[in-house]
C-alpha cells in the first residue's frame, strides 16, 4: 500500500503481520508467524511456552562487537470495532486505508499499538543494507491484558543492557518511566427471582462514547460507559423500582468503556414515564460530557428474549452501589513530572455470565503504596456490597533512571536530525519495562515511537510521516549505540 514511502520496507511488514489475527489470548499465529520468519532467515530464534520469542542477528560489518541492543515491542493489539462493523478478530485480515497522512483499519481497532515495533523490527532483521549492532529482538506476547509474556520471559536469554522499547505513540517524546498496575476484579454470584407481576423489559443502552486508551487518555475526562449506566439505573430503581439482569459494558480493563447495557423491568403502567426519565438521563449525560463524548446516547430498546427472571432487588442495590462508589479516572496527579497521572482507576468491564457478575477494573500507579491503597479501597467496597476480590496482572512501575546513558544518546541523534529537543516525559499507560528492568539486571530502558491517536478504538489512526522519521530516528540511533 504505501510501495513508494521511505520506509516501505517497515510498511510492508506492517502489513505482512495485518493479516494475523492477534488479539491479546490469540497470538498463536503471529508468534509461530516471527519464529519461522527467522528460522527462514538462518537467525537465532527461541519461542517459549508463553509465545514470546527472541531473535538474534549478528551486527552488520563494522559493528559486529559493539554492544548488542535489544528492540522491543508486543505482539497482540486490543480488538475493539464499531457497532455494526462485520469483523471476526478470531481469524480476519484488518482490512487496511491510507487517509490523507494517516494509516487506519476500516471499523476496527488498527493494532499500531504495537504492531508498529514488529513491523520496524522485522524490517530490520530482514534488512542487507542497513548498518547496526547486533540486534537481540524481543516481541512479547499478552502485553494489553496484563503485560503476561513479560512476567513469563527468561532474562537470561538477553545478553543487551541497552533496551529500546518501541510501545510509545507520540513522535518527538521519550517515554523514561511508567506506572504500574494492575486488574481488580469484584465478583458476584448470580442470585435471580421471578419477574414481578405486571412488569414488562425492556434493554437499556448507553453508547456512543469515545473511550480510549486507559492511561493516556484517562485525563481527558472521557465519559465511562459502566459508570453512566451504574447512574441510570440508579435513577430509575429511585424512581420506578426497577430491577435488571444480563448487566454488560466494555470489553478491556485497559480500554475507556464506550458502551454498556443491562435488560431493565419495570411496572407496564410506568412505561411512558420511565421513558420519558430515559430522555431525561440522556439529555443530562450530553450535557455533562458535551466537550468530551458529544455523540453519547442513552435509549430504550426492545427485548426479544422472553425474560422470565431478573436479579433480586439486594442483588441489583448492590451492583449499583459499587457502579458508583469505586474510583473512576485520575485520583492523583504526579507532581513531578507535567501532566502525568500518578494514580487511577478504569471501571473497564462489567460482564454476566451463568456463574457470576464481574466487574473488572484496571489499577495504575507510580507510586506503589498509592496503588496498595486504591485496591483497599476497593476491597472495602466490596465488603460492602456483598463481592468477592481478584487481583491478577500486577505489574511493577518503571522508575526514572537519572543516570541513563542511553536517553543522553538518544536525545544527542534526535537533536541533530530534527533541530530541536526531544520532551522527556513518564507515562501513566502500562510498559513492560518495569519487569525488564527486574529479569535483566543493569539494562538501560528509553521508550518512543510515531504518533498513533485514539489507540484502543476504532478511530486508531498512524501518521504514515511520523512512521517514517521514527524509522530514520531509529536506525541512526542504531549506528550512534554502536560507534
Amino acid at each position: 500500500m504505501l510501495e513508494n514511502h521511505a520506509a516501505k520496507s517497515a510498511f510492508k511488514f506492517f502489513e505482512k503481520i495485518s493479516c494475523i489475527p492477534r488479539g491479546s489470548g490469540n497470538e498463536k499465529g503471529i508468534s509461530d508467524y516471527l519464529a519461522a520468519f527467522a528460522k527462514e532467515k538462518g537467525l537465532w530464534v527461541q519461542q517459549d511456552k508463553a509465545l514470546n520469542v527472541v531473535i538474534k542477528k549478528p551486527g552488520t560489518k563494522g559493528y559486529e562487537n559493539a554492544p548488542a541492543v535489544i528492540l522491543q515491542g508486543h505482539m497482540d493489539m486490543v480488538c475493539e470495532k464499531n457497532a455494526g462493523t462485520v469483523h471476526d478478530f478470531e481469524k480476519d485480515p484488518l482490512k487496511l486505508i491510507v487517509e490523507g497522512d494517516f494509516l487506519k483499519a476500516e471499523g476496527t481497532t488498527l493494532g499500531a499499538d504495537n504492531g508498529a515495533a514488529v513491523a520496524m523490527a522485522l524490517a530490520l532483521l530482514d534488512s542487507s543494507d542497513v548498518p547496526h549492532p547486533p540486534l537481540e529482538v524481543l516481541i512479547t506476547s499478552g502485553e494489553e491484558i496484563g503485560l503476561l509474556g513479560a512476567a513469563e520471559l527468561d532474562g537470561s536469554l538477553l545478553e543487551g543492557r541497552i533496551l529500546l522499547n518501541m510501545d510509545s505513540g507520540e513522535e518527538g517524546f521519550f517515554c523514561v518511566c511508567c506506572a504500574g498496575g494492575g486488574r481488580v476484579d469484584l465478583s458476584y454470584t448470580p442470585d435471580y427471582c421471578g419477574l414481578p407481576t405486571g412488569y414488562v423489559v425492556k434493554t437499556l443502552k448507553i453508547k456512543g462514547l469515545k473511550g480510549g486508551h486507559s492511561g493516556i487518555d484517562i485525563t481527558k475526562e472521557r465519559g465511562n460507559s459502566n459508570r453512566l449506566l451504574g447512574r441510570a439505573l440508579r435513577i430509575l430503581q429511585s424512581k420506578f423500582a426497577i430491577q435488571f439482569s444480563n448487566i454488560n459494558g466494555g470489553s478491556k480493563e485497559n480500554a475507556i468503556p464506550r458502551e454498556a447495557e443491562a435488560l431493565i423491568a419495570f411496572a407496564g403502567a410506568k412505561g411512558k414515564e420511565l421513558a420519558d426519565e430515559v430522555k431525561q438521563i440522556e439529555k443530562t449525560f450530553k450535557r455533562e460530557y458535551s466537550m468530551s463524548d458529544e455523540g453519547i446516547e442513552v435509549y430504550l430498546e426492545d427485548c426479544e428474549e422472553d425474560v422470565k427472571k431478573v436479579f433480586t432487588q439486594a442483588l441489583c442495590a448492590n451492583i449499583v452501589s459499587a457502579l458508583l462508589m469505586l474510583p473512576n479516572g485520575v485520583q492523583a496527579m504526579n507532581l513531578a513530572l507535567e501532566d502525568l497521572p500518578e494514580t487511577s482507576l478504569n471501571i473497564g468491564v462489567v460482564t454476566t455470565t451463568e456463574n457470576e457478575i464481574v466487574i473488572a477494573s484496571s489499577v495504575r500507579s507510580s507510586v506503589g503504596s498509592r496503588k496498595d491503597m486504591l485496591v483497599d479501597q476497593i476491597n472495602v467496597i466490596a465488603e460492602a456490597s456483598g463481592a468477592s476480590v481478584r487481583l491478577s496482572g500486577v505489574y511493577p512501575a518503571w522508575e526514572y533512571n537519572e543516570k541513563s546513558v542511553l536517553r543522553e544518546k538518544a536525545m544527542r541523534v534526535f537533536a541533530e536530525m530534527f533541530g530541536r529537543e526531544a520532551a522527556i516525559r513518564g507515562t501513566h499507560g502500562g510498559l513492560e519495562c518495569g519487569i525488564f528492568c527486574e529479569k535483566i539486571s543493569g539494562v538501560d530502558i528509553v521508550s518512543f515511537g510515531p504518533d498513533i491517536h485514539e489507540m484502543h478504538t476504532p478511530n486508531e489512526k498512524m501518521s504514515i510521516s511520523s512512521f517514517g522519521r521514527t524509522w530514520d530516528f531509529l536506525t541512526k540511533l542504531l549506528v550512534a549505540l554502536a560507534e
